[in-house]
């Protein structure tokens, strides 16, 4: 039996990541809410400590930086103006560095995102943040159907168990795995380790 191959390895696309100084880094959502409460994420802690490093990277490269950030309702998940709704500390924006607030989980949806890569001049996007099946995964969908060429950064994202109908639970390193295989077939270069540079 042959191996497995995506719709991208089959149609022969160029599979490299893009060098950093040649793309826009997009970290989406890496804020509190998700280190702690209903909606703290296992592997939080380690794809902030990877995200760090990517973005300190992108920082010395060049690379245009825009951070998301989930804007719920006062009192609520995700209360940009309570401490669960901020940017975690490890990768605060510096000043000259765009933060979007969105309302939903594509990125792109309600935000001026698209208009500011345009501006950025940046076809190439890199992808890390939270969660990976949920706002990762609806932006990099949009993303292909806006013409941008999208990578994620696999080690910078997390995600949490799922219920699996049945009365189980799936966990989360299995949703972030499956999350990531939907999205390499047709929508994503995913790069592990020191890929992007």
């Amino acid at each position: 039996m042959m191996p497995a191959k995506t719709l991208l390895q089959l149609a022969g696309a160029d599979l490299t990541p893009p060098r950093l100084d040649d793309a826009a880094l997009v970290l989406i959502d890496i804020q509190n809410e998700y280190l702690a409460g209903p909606l703290a994420l296992p592997d939080a802690k380690p794809a902030i400590a990877r995200a760090t490093v990517l973005l300190a990277r992108a920082r010395e490269r060049g690379s245009a930086i825009i951070h998301i950030a989930h804007r719920g309702k006062p009192g609520g998940l995700f209360d940009r103006s309570a401490d669960r709704g901020a940017i975690v500390a490890e990768l605060a924006p510096l000043a000259d560095e765009l933060v979007i607030e969105k309302e939903l989980p594509n990125a792109f949806a309600g935000t001026g995102l698209q208009a500011q890569l345009a501006a950025s001049g940046r076809n190439n996007i890199v992808l890390a943040g939270f969660m990976t099946h949920m706002c990762v995964s609806s932006t990099a969908r949009a993303a292909l159907d806006l013409g941008f060429r999208t990578t994620i950064d696999a080690d910078s994202c997390a995600t949490r168990d799922l219920p699996d109908g049945r009365g189980g639970t799936l966990d989360a390193r299995t949703i972030h795995e499956v999350a990531l295989a939907e999205l390499s077939d047709r929508f994503a270069i995913i790069a592990r380790g020191d890929a992007l540079a």
